[in-house]
């Protein structure tokens, strides 16, 4: 039975549906030795090759991993910077046969949760704009932030790719010109929330997203980690994305081993760097 090729490439932990379908279209994909296109289906015994390198494909459904970092500032979300920068991806932990996904991006001053997934059809579930999830950030805003300027960002604002609002405003403390405040969006567009209040002359000073949709950071868990979420909380995000369940299978030895004994280290600095 054939299946798209964008799926077959997420589904082996290439990257997400999106992401592939842009590389099918920059010509980076091939299938029995010709230049991919998209709406392009394979076969079991299709021979793929991705940047010059043949895809070595798992008829066998691996098992859906999903890891929790909490991003500090000053890391980018690419794997590679020609500037040198620190990446996300530099702390996660190392696999075989698969690669890590980020869900979404973070800004490099931006902090905060970042989901990275194993498999690409989850991924591009939880960033599809049907999915309707909300993404919650806290932020510090240097400025007059009258109630009038409130109720515009939450009306919503045509800013230059669209319409976009807060569907939530709460405010937090602080005082003088810097004040803090919780914001949700339903979307993951570009600096969406930097660019919200700047539409009312106000600037962001600090930004930490603290929530997408039901997952919080543990308190545990600070800047620069990572955890890895149970079978549990990986079915909670299928749930609300609307991907498909998976049944609870075991880690392989090997997994178990590096996720506890990376929690470990978590409990026994109390969550310290």
């Amino acid at each position: 039975m054939s299946e798209k090729l964008q799926k077959v490439l997420a589904a082996n932990g290439v990257g997400s549906r999106r992401e592939m379908e842009r590389w099918i279209s920059a010509g980076r994909i091939s299938v029995n030795g010709k230049l991919a296109t998209l709406g392009d289906r394979v076969e079991d015994e299709d021979k793929i090759v991705v940047d010059g390198r043949p895809l070595q494909r798992s008829l066998e459904k691996k098992r859906r991993r999903v890891l929790l970092y909490n991003k500090p500032e000053g890391e980018i979300c690419s794997r590679n910077d020609p500037e040198g920068r620190r990446s996300v991806f530099d702390r996660l932990p190392r696999l075989h046969g698969e690669r890590w996904i980020s869900v979404g991006r973070l800004d490099f001053n931006t902090s905060g949760l970042l989901l990275f997934t194993t498999d690409g059809a989850l991924a591009n579930q939880l960033m599809h704009p049907s999915s309707v999830i909300e993404r919650e950030y806290l932020c510090r805003v240097m400025g007059d932030v009258t109630p009038e300027k409130i109720k515009a960002m939450t009306d919503g604002v045509m800013l230059e790719d669209g319409l976009a609002k807060f569907t939530d405003v709460v405010e937090s403390g602080g005082e003088g010109i810097n004040r803090w405040f919780y914001v949700v969006v339903m979307e993951g567009r570009n600096r969406e929330v930097r660019r919200l209040w700047e539409s009312q002359e106000l600037t962001v000073s600090r930004l930490k997203r603290v929530r997408y949709g039901d997952v919080f950071i543990p308190s545990e868990v600070r800047s620069g980690q990572w955890i890895e979420l149970s079978q549990d909380e990986i079915n909670g995000l299928a749930d609300m994305s609307g991907a498909e369940k998976e049944d609870k299978r075991p880690l392989t030895r090997a997994e178990k081993e590096t996720r506890d004994r990376h929690h470990r280290k978590l409990r026994r600095h109390g969550g310290k760097k």
